[in-house]
């Protein structure tokens, strides 16, 4: 099956989406080890343990409840019908996303590092929407084996 420029455009985007945040994620534990305070096991617990939790659940949940996954499905679908992945315009939107996000967990730890509250619930959101964003690119692997979508993305061989 060959699939449309348009469609390996958007799951190129949405795959390298995921690179991308996991990386952010990485560098910010990271950066979280080397200037959060508290002993290792705490830092381990809210910028690991818990994120995981969050990110497994993300995952599951979404792929469990058909409602749900029904709903995403259709987010998915009409995600690339909007033109996102496709356009310079749409990535880069959605690198200053993922800009933004990075900067604000970056700000998050800078204000625990100094006395503020610590920023576990930023880590946790962080993992959740990383789960998010695997769901959706499993879902675009669905839309694909899905014969009601074919005509949109593939081409004629």
């Amino acid at each position: 099956m060959v699939f449309t420029r348009a469609w390996r455009n958007f799951k190129r985007t949405e795959d390298l989406s995921i690179a991308a945040a996991v990386l952010i994620y990485a560098g910010a534990v990271v950066h979280a080890f080397d200037r959060l305070p508290g002993g290792l096991e705490l830092i381990v617990q809210r910028t690991l343990i818990w994120p995981g939790i969050a990110l497994l659940l993300a995952i599951l949940i979404p792929l469990a409840v058909g409602p749900m996954r029904r709903g995403l499905m259709r987010y998915v679908w009409m995600s690339f019908e909007a033109g996102f992945g496709q356009r310079p315009a749409s990535i880069l939107a959605g690198a200053g996303l993922l800009a933004s996000a990075a900067l604000f967990i970056y700000w998050q730890v800078s204000i625990a590092a100094h006395g503020g509250r610590y920023p576990a619930g930023v880590f946790s959101g962080y993992g959740a929407g990383i789960g998010v964003m695997i769901v959706q690119a499993l879902l675009v692997r669905s839309l694909e084996r899905s014969p009601e979508y074919a005509p949109y993305i593939t081409e004629a061989e």
